[in-house]
């Protein structure tokens, strides 16, 4: 029997898991779309149920995905996707949310995201954003892809503040978001979801991931997504279509790291020590 897995708390109230679903890449190829259905509603039975998509993935195709597997479930998702930067003026922004709501057959978003920063004001996205919260159509909204000075500027916006996440690359080898960006997001209560986890997989190789894996009796990807969940407010989101590995990445929240082996970490994959620009893929 799994252990609950332990939440995060939006700054609207809303809790979720520590660790949710990416699903990046699905939906590019048909003879993948049975498997990738099945990924989505075991990530939910195991208690997974925080499901990040995009209508950049596969042009929409993973949010067909994503509402295939949710068809008869969705009150159990906690449900995020995200518009493209070059659609993201006002009207933009409320055209590309319906345009995600009906590829993924629901009448609401719990989270909606600007997926990066564009040419379209800041302002502007924001006012759609709450627009499109005041109509029901998103219970809540935040950013991807925000560096500490992208994040002061929307502070200083009105209802900026309102901003519930900011989801960027961080993982082992992708450490720079320590030195300003995630402080900054933890005081304010912002909490960060890190893309690509595992660097999509080329961590798995490192061989002090791999020796510190066979202490725990884990995988490498185990104990780079403990690293993860030890930090505060961080959610990583694994995509995966592997059961076998749904399950791996569940269980990775009961690893018990000591803090000697969080050092040898330290030693293998060393934390900034000045500022870093933002780093994307």
């Amino acid at each position: 029997m799994n252990d609950p897995i332990p939440t995060v708390t939006f700054p609207g109230g809303a809790s979720v898991p520590t660790i949710g679903l990416g699903t990046w890449m699905m939906g590019e190829d048909k003879s993948r779309m049975e498997a990738e259905i099945d990924a989505v509603r075991q990530a939910l039975d195991l208690g997974i149920t925080l499901i990040d998509t995009a209508e950049m993935y596969a042009d929409g195709g993973s949010e067909r995905i994503v509402g295939a597997a949710l068809k008869d479930r969705r009150e159990r998702a906690f449900l995020v996707s995200k518009v493209l930067p070059w659609n993201a003026s006002f009207d933009g922004t409320i055209e590309a949310c319906d345009r995600s709501l009906k590829r993924l057959g629901t009448d609401y978003l719990d989270l909606y995201l600007l997926h990066w920063r564009g040419e379209h004001p800041l302002a502007d996205t924001v006012a759609a954003l709450e627009t499109l919260k005041a109509s029901g159509k998103i219970r809540s909204w935040g950013v991807s892809n925000f560096d500490i000075d992208d994040m002061e500027e929307l502070f200083e916006l009105p209802d900026g503040k309102n901003c519930s996440v900011n989801q960027v690359l961080y993982n082992l080898s992708r450490r720079g978001i320590e030195f300003d960006l995630l402080p900054w997001c933890q005081e304010r209560h912002i909490p960060v979801m890190a893309y690509s986890p595992i660097e999509q997989g080329r961590l798995l190789r490192h061989p002090e991931l791999i020796h510190i894996a066979n202490t725990y009796q884990a995988t490498p990807a185990q104990i780079a997504l403990a690293f993860l969940l030890d930090r505060d407010s961080v959610i990583p989101i694994p995509k995966t279509v592997s059961l076998n590995r749904l399950q791996e990445n569940r269980d990775a929240v009961q690893l018990d790291i000591t803090d000697e082996d969080f050092d040898r970490l330290d030693v293998a994959f060393p934390p900034p020590s000045r500022k870093v620009p933002l780093e994307m893929l």
